[in-house]
């Protein structure tokens, strides 16, 4: 999912992981349901990753319709 923020500037990371072996959807993992609230350690902890290898930091902001130009 890429971001969509609504009105307002909103904070976004991105961490990756470098897995120790191939999983797929069919080994009893699913999606989370939603991005909200989301805890990244209890993820990696669940599916074994370790620690990450990389992460990104950005904001994004979005103007309400009647200021933008």
């Amino acid at each position: 999912m890429g971001p969509r923020p609504p009105v307002g500037i909103h904070r976004y990371v991105l961490v990756l992981f470098q897995q120790k072996s191939r999983f797929s959807m069919g080994m009893g993992l699913s999606l989370p349901a939603s991005r909200a609230n989301f805890n990244t350690r209890a993820f990696a902890a669940q599916r074994d990753l370790g620690l990450p290898v990389a992460a990104v930091y950005f904001n994004a902001q979005k103007e309400p319709a009647n200021r933008r130009r």
